[in-house]
Protein backbone atom coordinates (compact mmCIF):
# COMPACT_ATOMS: atom_id res chain seq x y z
CA UNK A 1 0.00 0.00 0.00
CA UNK A 2 1.15 3.53 -0.85
CA UNK A 3 -0.76 5.79 1.54
CA UNK A 4 -1.86 9.39 1.35
CA UNK A 5 -0.03 10.48 -1.77
CA UNK A 6 -0.99 13.02 -4.40
CA UNK A 7 -1.98 10.79 -7.30
CA UNK A 8 -1.06 11.81 -10.85
CA UNK A 9 -2.69 9.06 -12.87
CA UNK A 10 -0.85 9.77 -16.15
CA UNK A 11 -3.81 11.19 -18.07
CA UNK A 12 -2.82 14.82 -17.51
CA UNK A 13 -5.75 15.82 -15.30
CA UNK A 14 -5.62 17.45 -11.88
CA UNK A 15 -4.14 15.20 -9.18
CA UNK A 16 -6.14 13.85 -6.23
CA UNK A 17 -5.09 12.66 -2.81
CA UNK A 18 -5.47 8.97 -2.22
CA UNK A 19 -3.98 5.54 -1.78
CA UNK A 20 -2.69 2.91 -4.15
CA UNK A 21 -2.76 -0.84 -3.55
CA UNK A 22 -0.39 -3.26 -5.28
CA UNK A 23 -0.97 -7.01 -5.41
CA UNK A 24 1.70 -9.14 -7.06
CA UNK A 25 2.88 -7.36 -10.20
CA UNK A 26 -0.24 -5.23 -10.70
CA UNK A 27 -2.16 -2.29 -9.31
CA UNK A 28 -5.13 -3.64 -7.35
CA UNK A 29 -6.93 -0.42 -6.45
CA UNK A 30 -6.58 3.37 -6.54
CA UNK A 31 -8.45 5.92 -4.42
CA UNK A 32 -9.61 6.24 -0.81
CA UNK A 33 -8.73 2.77 0.45
CA UNK A 34 -9.33 3.12 4.20
CA UNK A 35 -10.56 -0.45 4.50
CA UNK A 36 -7.47 -1.93 2.86
CA UNK A 37 -4.41 -3.14 4.74
CA UNK A 38 -1.08 -4.01 3.14
CA UNK A 39 1.66 -6.41 4.15
CA UNK A 40 3.93 -3.42 3.60
CA UNK A 41 2.73 0.20 3.80
CA UNK A 42 4.56 3.30 2.56
CA UNK A 43 3.63 6.79 3.74
CA UNK A 44 3.47 9.09 0.71
CA UNK A 45 2.03 12.13 2.50
CA UNK A 46 2.97 15.28 0.61
CA UNK A 47 4.58 13.27 -2.20
CA UNK A 48 3.57 12.78 -5.83
CA UNK A 49 2.62 9.25 -6.89
CA UNK A 50 2.79 8.61 -10.64
CA UNK A 51 3.18 5.83 -13.18
CA UNK A 52 6.80 4.87 -13.80
CA UNK A 53 8.58 7.02 -16.34
CA UNK A 54 9.39 5.87 -19.88
CA UNK A 55 12.86 6.64 -21.26
CA UNK A 56 12.02 6.84 -24.96
CA UNK A 57 15.65 6.75 -26.09
CA UNK A 58 17.99 4.74 -23.92
CA UNK A 59 21.50 3.51 -24.70
CA UNK A 60 21.53 1.14 -21.73
CA UNK A 61 22.39 -1.84 -23.96
CA UNK A 62 25.81 -2.45 -22.40
CA UNK A 63 25.45 -0.71 -19.05
CA UNK A 64 22.66 -3.13 -18.11
CA UNK A 65 25.02 -6.03 -18.82
CA UNK A 66 27.59 -4.46 -16.49
CA UNK A 67 25.11 -3.48 -13.76
CA UNK A 68 21.46 -4.36 -14.06
CA UNK A 69 20.47 -1.96 -11.28
CA UNK A 70 20.39 0.98 -13.76
CA UNK A 71 20.86 3.29 -10.81
CA UNK A 72 21.13 6.56 -12.73
CA UNK A 73 17.65 6.04 -14.18
CA UNK A 74 15.89 4.15 -11.38
CA UNK A 75 16.81 6.99 -9.01
CA UNK A 76 14.93 9.34 -11.36
CA UNK A 77 11.80 7.19 -11.56
CA UNK A 78 12.46 5.50 -14.91
CA UNK A 79 10.84 2.06 -15.09
CA UNK A 80 11.15 1.37 -18.84
CA UNK A 81 14.26 1.69 -21.02
CA UNK A 82 13.42 1.84 -24.74
CA UNK A 83 16.54 1.07 -26.78
CA UNK A 84 17.54 0.70 -30.41
CA UNK A 85 18.24 4.14 -31.94
CA UNK A 86 19.21 3.05 -35.45
CA UNK A 87 21.41 0.24 -34.15
CA UNK A 88 19.87 -2.58 -32.13
CA UNK A 89 21.40 -5.55 -30.36
CA UNK A 90 20.05 -7.91 -33.00
CA UNK A 91 19.76 -9.45 -35.49
CA UNK A 92 23.52 -9.97 -35.64
CA UNK A 93 25.90 -11.90 -37.87
CA UNK A 94 29.15 -13.34 -36.55
CA UNK A 95 31.22 -10.43 -37.96
CA UNK A 96 28.78 -7.98 -36.37
CA UNK A 97 29.20 -9.73 -33.03
CA UNK A 98 32.97 -9.54 -33.31
CA UNK A 99 32.91 -5.81 -34.11
CA UNK A 100 30.45 -5.15 -31.28
CA UNK A 101 32.80 -6.83 -28.83
CA UNK A 102 35.83 -5.01 -30.25
CA UNK A 103 34.18 -1.58 -29.98
CA UNK A 104 32.78 -2.19 -26.51
CA UNK A 105 34.22 -0.16 -23.64
CA UNK A 106 32.95 -2.72 -21.12
CA UNK A 107 33.98 -5.85 -23.01
CA UNK A 108 30.97 -8.11 -22.45
CA UNK A 109 30.72 -11.16 -24.73
CA UNK A 110 27.88 -11.15 -27.23
CA UNK A 111 25.97 -14.29 -26.30
CA UNK A 112 22.91 -13.75 -28.47
CA UNK A 113 22.00 -13.37 -32.14
CA UNK A 114 18.49 -11.99 -32.46
CA UNK A 115 17.00 -8.94 -30.79
CA UNK A 116 14.54 -11.09 -28.90
CA UNK A 117 17.39 -13.24 -27.57
CA UNK A 118 19.21 -10.14 -26.34
CA UNK A 119 16.18 -8.84 -24.44
CA UNK A 120 15.59 -12.24 -22.87
CA UNK A 121 19.31 -12.44 -22.02
CA UNK A 122 18.98 -9.18 -20.08
CA UNK A 123 15.99 -10.44 -18.13
CA UNK A 124 17.69 -13.72 -17.25
CA UNK A 125 20.71 -11.82 -15.94
CA UNK A 126 18.44 -9.50 -13.98
CA UNK A 127 17.60 -5.83 -14.55
CA UNK A 128 15.83 -3.32 -12.34
CA UNK A 129 13.86 -1.48 -15.09
CA UNK A 130 11.74 -3.01 -17.79
CA UNK A 131 13.36 -3.14 -21.23
CA UNK A 132 12.08 -2.73 -24.78
CA UNK A 133 13.72 -2.05 -28.12
CA UNK A 134 13.19 -0.91 -31.66
CA UNK A 135 14.94 -2.87 -34.39
CA UNK A 136 17.62 -0.75 -36.06
CA UNK A 137 17.54 -0.03 -39.79
CA UNK A 138 21.35 0.04 -39.81
CA UNK A 139 21.43 -3.35 -38.09
CA UNK A 140 19.30 -5.13 -40.69
CA UNK A 141 21.19 -3.33 -43.48
CA UNK A 142 24.57 -4.42 -42.15
CA UNK A 143 23.23 -7.93 -41.55
CA UNK A 144 22.44 -8.30 -45.25
CA UNK A 145 24.91 -6.13 -47.19
CA UNK A 146 27.54 -5.16 -44.62
CA UNK A 147 28.70 -1.59 -44.13
CA UNK A 148 29.04 -0.87 -47.87
CA UNK A 149 27.81 2.35 -49.44
CA UNK A 150 25.37 0.91 -51.97
CA UNK A 151 21.71 0.19 -52.48
CA UNK A 152 20.40 -3.31 -51.76
CA UNK A 153 19.24 -5.52 -54.58
CA UNK A 154 15.58 -6.45 -54.73
CA UNK A 155 16.34 -9.79 -53.10
CA UNK A 156 18.47 -8.15 -50.40
CA UNK A 157 15.75 -5.65 -49.61
CA UNK A 158 13.23 -8.47 -49.27
CA UNK A 159 15.58 -10.19 -46.83
CA UNK A 160 15.94 -6.98 -44.84
CA UNK A 161 12.16 -6.63 -44.67
CA UNK A 162 11.91 -10.19 -43.39
CA UNK A 163 14.46 -9.45 -40.68
CA UNK A 164 12.36 -6.47 -39.57
CA UNK A 165 9.23 -8.63 -39.56
CA UNK A 166 11.06 -11.29 -37.53
CA UNK A 167 12.18 -8.71 -34.98
CA UNK A 168 8.63 -7.39 -34.69
CA UNK A 169 7.46 -10.92 -34.02
CA UNK A 170 10.09 -11.14 -31.27
CA UNK A 171 8.64 -8.06 -29.61
CA UNK A 172 10.38 -5.05 -31.16
CA UNK A 173 8.27 -1.89 -30.83
CA UNK A 174 9.02 -0.53 -34.30
CA UNK A 175 11.78 0.37 -36.76
CA UNK A 176 14.41 2.95 -35.80
CA UNK A 177 16.88 4.83 -37.98
CA UNK A 178 19.77 7.17 -37.18
CA UNK A 179 20.50 8.64 -40.57
CA UNK A 180 23.56 10.80 -39.91
CA UNK A 181 25.67 7.71 -39.20
CA UNK A 182 27.22 5.13 -41.51
CA UNK A 183 25.92 2.69 -42.64
CA UNK A 184 22.38 4.02 -42.04
CA UNK A 185 23.32 7.17 -44.00
CA UNK A 186 23.71 5.08 -47.16
CA UNK A 187 20.02 4.09 -47.19
CA UNK A 188 17.80 5.95 -49.63
CA UNK A 189 14.26 7.01 -48.75
CA UNK A 190 12.68 4.13 -50.68
CA UNK A 191 14.65 1.59 -48.67
CA UNK A 192 13.43 3.09 -45.40
CA UNK A 193 9.83 3.09 -46.61
CA UNK A 194 10.10 -0.61 -47.42
CA UNK A 195 11.61 -1.43 -44.01
CA UNK A 196 9.08 0.64 -42.09
CA UNK A 197 6.02 -1.04 -43.63
CA UNK A 198 6.16 -4.24 -41.54
CA UNK A 199 7.03 -2.29 -38.37
CA UNK A 200 3.94 -0.23 -37.57
CA UNK A 201 6.06 2.60 -36.17
CA UNK A 202 9.05 4.48 -37.59
CA UNK A 203 11.25 6.53 -35.28
CA UNK A 204 14.29 8.40 -36.52
CA UNK A 205 17.27 10.57 -35.82
CA UNK A 206 16.66 12.82 -38.81
CA UNK A 207 19.15 12.83 -41.65
CA UNK A 208 19.95 16.39 -40.58
CA UNK A 209 19.18 18.42 -37.48
CA UNK A 210 21.15 21.38 -38.83
CA UNK A 211 21.80 22.79 -42.27
CA UNK A 212 19.40 20.42 -44.07
CA UNK A 213 16.85 20.13 -41.23
CA UNK A 214 13.72 20.93 -43.22
CA UNK A 215 14.68 18.65 -46.11
CA UNK A 216 15.29 15.88 -43.55
CA UNK A 217 11.87 16.55 -42.05
CA UNK A 218 10.33 16.21 -45.51
CA UNK A 219 11.99 12.81 -45.90
CA UNK A 220 10.66 11.69 -42.50
CA UNK A 221 7.13 12.72 -43.43
CA UNK A 222 7.42 10.99 -46.80
CA UNK A 223 8.47 7.74 -45.10
CA UNK A 224 5.66 7.85 -42.53
CA UNK A 225 3.04 8.63 -45.17
CA UNK A 226 4.22 6.11 -47.77
CA UNK A 227 4.70 3.29 -45.25
CA UNK A 228 1.39 3.99 -43.52
CA UNK A 229 2.91 3.94 -40.03
CA UNK A 230 3.14 6.09 -36.90
CA UNK A 231 6.19 8.36 -36.81
CA UNK A 232 8.38 9.86 -34.11
CA UNK A 233 11.38 12.18 -34.26
CA UNK A 234 14.19 11.23 -31.92
CA UNK A 235 15.56 14.00 -29.62
CA UNK A 236 13.88 16.90 -31.39
CA UNK A 237 16.41 19.72 -31.80
CA UNK A 238 17.92 22.28 -34.14
CA UNK A 239 21.72 22.11 -34.27
CA UNK A 240 24.01 25.05 -35.01
CA UNK A 241 23.36 28.70 -34.14
CA UNK A 242 22.78 29.63 -37.79
CA UNK A 243 19.89 27.10 -37.89
CA UNK A 244 18.11 27.86 -34.60
CA UNK A 245 15.43 29.93 -36.32
CA UNK A 246 14.23 26.86 -38.24
CA UNK A 247 12.36 25.43 -35.24
CA UNK A 248 9.25 27.51 -36.02
CA UNK A 249 8.96 26.00 -39.50
CA UNK A 250 9.51 22.47 -38.19
CA UNK A 251 6.79 22.77 -35.55
CA UNK A 252 4.34 24.34 -38.00
CA UNK A 253 4.91 21.55 -40.53
CA UNK A 254 4.56 18.73 -38.00
CA UNK A 255 1.38 20.17 -36.52
CA UNK A 256 -0.13 20.73 -39.97
CA UNK A 257 0.53 17.09 -40.85
CA UNK A 258 -0.98 16.01 -37.53
CA UNK A 259 -4.15 17.91 -38.39
CA UNK A 260 -4.13 16.19 -41.78
CA UNK A 261 -4.16 12.79 -40.09
CA UNK A 262 -0.55 11.65 -39.70
CA UNK A 263 0.27 10.18 -36.28
CA UNK A 264 3.42 12.14 -35.41
CA UNK A 265 5.25 12.62 -32.12
CA UNK A 266 8.76 13.40 -30.89
CA UNK A 267 10.94 13.08 -27.81
CA UNK A 268 13.55 15.37 -26.28
CA UNK A 269 16.27 15.43 -23.62
CA UNK A 270 16.69 18.38 -21.29
CA UNK A 271 20.13 19.66 -22.32
CA UNK A 272 21.61 21.89 -25.02
CA UNK A 273 24.50 19.55 -25.84
CA UNK A 274 24.20 16.22 -27.58
CA UNK A 275 26.71 13.40 -27.40
CA UNK A 276 27.96 10.94 -29.97
CA UNK A 277 31.26 9.75 -31.40
CA UNK A 278 33.82 11.59 -33.49
CA UNK A 279 32.34 9.74 -36.45
CA UNK A 280 29.71 12.49 -36.35
CA UNK A 281 32.46 14.96 -37.22
CA UNK A 282 33.60 13.14 -40.37
CA UNK A 283 31.92 12.49 -43.74
CA UNK A 284 30.10 9.17 -44.07
CA UNK A 285 31.95 8.12 -47.24
CA UNK A 286 35.20 7.70 -45.30
CA UNK A 287 33.45 5.28 -42.92
CA UNK A 288 32.17 2.85 -45.57
CA UNK A 289 33.05 -0.77 -44.89
CA UNK A 290 33.10 -0.59 -41.10
CA UNK A 291 35.40 0.72 -38.41
CA UNK A 292 38.70 -0.84 -39.51
CA UNK A 293 38.19 0.30 -43.10
CA UNK A 294 37.50 3.82 -41.79
CA UNK A 295 40.55 3.70 -39.55
CA UNK A 296 42.76 2.55 -42.42
CA UNK A 297 41.58 5.38 -44.68
CA UNK A 298 42.38 7.91 -41.95
CA UNK A 299 46.03 6.80 -42.14
CA UNK A 300 46.24 7.64 -45.87
CA UNK A 301 47.60 11.19 -46.46
CA UNK A 302 45.49 11.91 -49.54
CA UNK A 303 42.32 10.71 -47.84
CA UNK A 304 43.12 12.72 -44.72
CA UNK A 305 43.51 15.87 -46.79
CA UNK A 306 40.12 15.35 -48.40
CA UNK A 307 38.47 14.63 -45.03
CA UNK A 308 40.00 17.74 -43.46
CA UNK A 309 38.72 19.90 -46.31
CA UNK A 310 35.19 18.51 -46.01
CA UNK A 311 35.11 18.77 -42.21
CA UNK A 312 35.82 22.49 -42.42
CA UNK A 313 33.10 23.32 -44.98
CA UNK A 314 29.38 23.92 -44.31
CA UNK A 315 27.31 21.38 -46.22
CA UNK A 316 23.84 19.94 -46.64
CA UNK A 317 25.23 16.70 -48.06
CA UNK A 318 25.94 15.22 -44.62
CA UNK A 319 25.56 16.24 -40.98
CA UNK A 320 28.86 17.97 -40.28
CA UNK A 321 28.96 18.02 -36.46
CA UNK A 322 32.52 19.35 -36.56
CA UNK A 323 31.37 22.51 -38.34
CA UNK A 324 28.05 22.84 -36.48
CA UNK A 325 29.70 22.74 -33.03
CA UNK A 326 33.26 23.90 -33.65
CA UNK A 327 36.32 22.33 -31.93
CA UNK A 328 35.90 24.55 -28.84
CA UNK A 329 32.44 23.05 -28.30
CA UNK A 330 33.37 19.38 -28.68
CA UNK A 331 34.12 17.90 -25.25
CA UNK A 332 35.86 14.49 -25.18
CA UNK A 333 34.13 11.97 -22.90
CA UNK A 334 35.19 8.36 -23.37
CA UNK A 335 38.37 6.58 -24.43
CA UNK A 336 39.05 2.84 -24.51
CA UNK A 337 42.84 3.37 -24.67
CA UNK A 338 44.02 4.01 -21.10
CA UNK A 339 46.88 6.19 -22.36
CA UNK A 340 44.33 8.62 -23.82
CA UNK A 341 42.11 8.86 -20.74
CA UNK A 342 43.95 11.91 -19.32
CA UNK A 343 42.35 13.78 -22.25
CA UNK A 344 38.86 13.09 -20.84
CA UNK A 345 36.94 16.30 -20.22
CA UNK A 346 39.09 18.43 -22.50
CA UNK A 347 37.76 19.99 -25.67
CA UNK A 348 38.98 18.94 -29.09
CA UNK A 349 40.46 22.45 -29.41
CA UNK A 350 42.37 21.97 -26.14
CA UNK A 351 43.85 18.66 -27.24
CA UNK A 352 44.74 20.05 -30.68
CA UNK A 353 46.59 22.94 -29.05
CA UNK A 354 48.46 20.59 -26.70
CA UNK A 355 49.50 18.35 -29.59
CA UNK A 356 50.24 21.15 -32.01
CA UNK A 357 48.02 19.63 -34.69
CA UNK A 358 44.94 21.14 -36.38
CA UNK A 359 41.63 20.10 -34.74
CA UNK A 360 40.41 18.07 -37.73
CA UNK A 361 43.70 16.15 -37.86
CA UNK A 362 43.54 15.68 -34.10
CA UNK A 363 40.06 14.12 -34.32
CA UNK A 364 41.30 11.61 -36.89
CA UNK A 365 44.38 10.80 -34.81
CA UNK A 366 42.26 10.13 -31.72
CA UNK A 367 40.05 7.66 -33.60
CA UNK A 368 43.14 5.87 -34.91
CA UNK A 369 44.85 5.76 -31.51
CA UNK A 370 41.79 4.76 -29.49
CA UNK A 371 40.45 2.13 -31.86
CA UNK A 372 36.91 3.42 -31.27
CA UNK A 373 34.69 6.25 -32.49
CA UNK A 374 35.59 8.17 -29.26
CA UNK A 375 32.65 9.52 -27.28
CA UNK A 376 32.18 13.30 -27.21
CA UNK A 377 29.63 15.97 -26.26
CA UNK A 378 28.67 18.53 -28.92
CA UNK A 379 27.30 21.89 -27.76
CA UNK A 380 25.05 22.97 -30.63
CA UNK A 381 21.60 23.88 -29.26
CA UNK A 382 19.65 26.86 -27.94
CA UNK A 383 18.11 27.04 -24.45
CA UNK A 384 15.19 29.05 -25.84
CA UNK A 385 14.47 26.35 -28.41
CA UNK A 386 14.73 23.65 -25.75
CA UNK A 387 12.03 25.34 -23.66
CA UNK A 388 9.77 25.56 -26.72
CA UNK A 389 10.27 21.86 -27.44
CA UNK A 390 9.54 20.90 -23.82
CA UNK A 391 6.21 22.74 -24.02
CA UNK A 392 4.93 20.85 -27.08
CA UNK A 393 2.07 18.50 -26.06
CA UNK A 394 3.21 15.77 -28.49
CA UNK A 395 6.75 15.49 -27.10
CA UNK A 396 7.85 12.81 -24.60
CA UNK A 397 11.26 12.55 -22.90
CA UNK A 398 14.49 10.61 -23.07
CA UNK A 399 18.07 10.49 -21.83
CA UNK A 400 19.76 9.36 -25.08
CA UNK A 401 22.31 7.76 -22.78
CA UNK A 402 23.24 4.64 -20.85
CA UNK A 403 22.01 3.88 -17.33
CA UNK A 404 25.20 3.57 -15.26
CA UNK A 405 25.96 3.50 -11.55
CA UNK A 406 28.26 6.10 -10.00
CA UNK A 407 30.76 3.42 -9.08
CA UNK A 408 33.00 0.70 -10.45
CA UNK A 409 34.12 0.63 -14.06
CA UNK A 410 31.71 3.39 -15.06
CA UNK A 411 34.00 5.89 -13.34
CA UNK A 412 36.78 5.14 -15.84
CA UNK A 413 34.98 7.38 -18.35
CA UNK A 414 33.22 10.69 -18.25
CA UNK A 415 29.62 10.94 -19.39
CA UNK A 416 27.03 13.40 -20.51
CA UNK A 417 25.07 14.59 -17.43
CA UNK A 418 21.87 13.49 -19.16
CA UNK A 419 22.70 9.93 -18.07
CA UNK A 420 22.03 10.93 -14.47
CA UNK A 421 19.75 13.95 -14.74
CA UNK A 422 17.41 14.11 -17.74
CA UNK A 423 14.14 13.36 -15.94
CA UNK A 424 14.92 15.05 -12.62
CA UNK A 425 16.04 18.13 -14.55
CA UNK A 426 12.69 18.21 -16.33
CA UNK A 427 10.68 17.99 -13.11
CA UNK A 428 12.97 20.24 -11.06
CA UNK A 429 14.28 22.98 -13.30
CA UNK A 430 11.70 23.17 -16.06
CA UNK A 431 8.48 22.19 -14.25
CA UNK A 432 8.93 23.43 -10.67
CA UNK A 433 11.37 26.31 -11.08
CA UNK A 434 10.65 27.70 -14.56
CA UNK A 435 7.05 26.48 -14.88
CA UNK A 436 7.45 25.63 -18.57
CA UNK A 437 4.68 23.02 -18.21
CA UNK A 438 2.47 21.94 -15.27
CA UNK A 439 3.48 18.86 -13.31
CA UNK A 440 0.40 16.87 -14.37
CA UNK A 441 1.26 17.51 -18.03
CA UNK A 442 4.89 16.50 -17.49
CA UNK A 443 3.72 13.25 -15.89
CA UNK A 444 1.39 12.54 -18.83
CA UNK A 445 4.26 12.95 -21.26
CA UNK A 446 6.58 10.81 -19.14
CA UNK A 447 4.04 7.97 -18.93
CA UNK A 448 0.84 7.49 -20.92
CA UNK A 449 1.95 9.43 -24.00
CA UNK A 450 4.98 7.20 -24.79
CA UNK A 451 3.15 4.06 -23.65
CA UNK A 452 0.32 4.84 -26.07
CA UNK A 453 2.73 5.75 -28.87
CA UNK A 454 4.42 2.36 -28.44
CA UNK A 455 1.03 0.60 -28.15
CA UNK A 456 2.04 -1.00 -24.85
CA UNK A 457 -0.52 -2.97 -22.91
CA UNK A 458 -1.19 -2.21 -19.21
CA UNK A 459 1.58 0.40 -18.92
CA UNK A 460 1.55 4.15 -18.41
CA UNK A 461 -1.38 4.76 -16.01
CA UNK A 462 -2.26 4.39 -12.35
CA UNK A 463 -5.17 2.11 -13.13
CA UNK A 464 -6.38 -1.17 -11.55
CA UNK A 465 -5.11 -4.07 -13.61
CA UNK A 466 -2.11 -2.16 -14.97
CA UNK A 467 1.37 -3.35 -14.13
CA UNK A 468 2.60 -1.74 -10.94
CA UNK A 469 5.33 0.48 -12.35
CA UNK A 470 5.10 3.36 -9.88
CA UNK A 471 7.27 6.30 -8.82
CA UNK A 472 6.87 8.30 -5.61
CA UNK A 473 8.75 11.62 -5.58
CA UNK A 474 8.85 14.99 -3.88
CA UNK A 475 8.04 17.72 -6.44
CA UNK A 476 9.67 20.31 -4.16
CA UNK A 477 12.96 18.46 -3.83
CA UNK A 478 13.48 16.58 -7.06
CA UNK A 479 16.72 17.82 -8.59
CA UNK A 480 19.50 16.86 -10.98
CA UNK A 481 23.11 17.27 -9.78
CA UNK A 482 25.21 15.91 -12.65
CA UNK A 483 27.28 18.42 -14.64
CA UNK A 484 29.48 18.20 -17.73
CA UNK A 485 32.56 18.40 -15.51
CA UNK A 486 31.18 16.13 -12.76
CA UNK A 487 28.64 13.85 -14.43
CA UNK A 488 28.58 10.84 -12.09
CA UNK A 489 26.15 12.34 -9.56
CA UNK A 490 22.74 10.88 -8.84
CA UNK A 491 19.57 12.93 -8.93
CA UNK A 492 17.65 13.32 -5.66
CA UNK A 493 14.02 13.67 -4.66
CA UNK A 494 12.65 10.31 -5.80
CA UNK A 495 11.70 8.30 -2.72
CA UNK A 496 10.29 4.99 -3.97
CA UNK A 497 10.16 3.16 -7.32
CA UNK A 498 8.23 -0.04 -7.95
CA UNK A 499 8.75 -2.12 -11.08
CA UNK A 500 6.19 -4.84 -11.73
CA UNK A 501 5.15 -4.50 -8.08
CA UNK A 502 8.61 -4.91 -6.54
CA UNK A 503 10.45 -2.02 -4.88
CA UNK A 504 13.66 -1.25 -6.75
CA UNK A 505 14.09 2.02 -4.82
CA UNK A 506 12.98 2.54 -1.23
CA UNK A 507 13.55 5.67 0.85
CA UNK A 508 15.81 7.01 -1.89
CA UNK A 509 18.15 4.01 -1.92
CA UNK A 510 18.36 1.15 -4.41
CA UNK A 511 17.15 -2.10 -2.89
CA UNK A 512 19.16 -4.31 -5.24
CA UNK A 513 15.95 -5.84 -6.59
CA UNK A 514 15.98 -6.70 -10.30
CA UNK A 515 12.29 -7.14 -11.22
CA UNK A 516 12.47 -5.74 -14.76
CA UNK A 517 10.89 -7.62 -17.65
CA UNK A 518 10.96 -7.53 -21.41
CA UNK A 519 8.15 -5.28 -22.64
CA UNK A 520 7.12 -6.26 -26.14
CA UNK A 521 5.40 -4.41 -28.94
CA UNK A 522 1.92 -5.08 -30.37
CA UNK A 523 3.16 -7.40 -33.14
CA UNK A 524 4.79 -9.87 -30.77
CA UNK A 525 3.90 -13.41 -31.74
CA UNK A 526 4.30 -14.87 -28.23
CA UNK A 527 2.18 -15.02 -25.09
CA UNK A 528 1.61 -11.37 -24.10
CA UNK A 529 2.63 -10.58 -20.54
CA UNK A 530 4.41 -13.86 -19.86
CA UNK A 531 7.83 -13.21 -18.30
CA UNK A 532 10.90 -15.13 -19.44
CA UNK A 533 12.13 -17.53 -16.77
CA UNK A 534 14.74 -15.70 -14.71
CA UNK A 535 17.90 -17.19 -13.27
CA UNK A 536 18.29 -17.40 -9.51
Amino acid sequence: MIRGGVLYDGRGGAPVEGDLAIAGDSIAAVGQLDGWRGRDELDASGLAVAPGFVNMLSWAHESLLEDGRAQSDIRQGVTLEVMGEGFSMGPLTEPMKAELEEQSLLGHPVEWTTLGEYLEHLQRRGVAPNVASFVGSATVREHVIGADDRAPSEAELAKMQQLVANAMGEGAVGLAAALIYAPAFYAQTEELVALARPAGMYITHLRSEGDALLAALDEFLTIVRAAGVRGEIYHLKVAGRKNWHKLDALIERVEAEQRAGLQLTADVYTYTAGATGLDGAMPPWVQAGGFEAWRARLRDPDTRARVVAEMQQPTEAWENMFELAGPKNIKLLAFKNEQLRPLTGKTLADVAAERGTPPAETAMDLVIEDGTRVGAAYFTMSEENLRRELALPWVSFCSDSDAPSAEGRFLQWSNHPRAYGSFARLLGRYVRDEKVIPLEEAVRRLTSLPANNLRLQRRGLLEPGYFADVVVFDPERIQDHATYDDPHRYATGVEHVAVNGALALRDGEHTGALPGRVVRGPLWSGDAGAPVAAQG
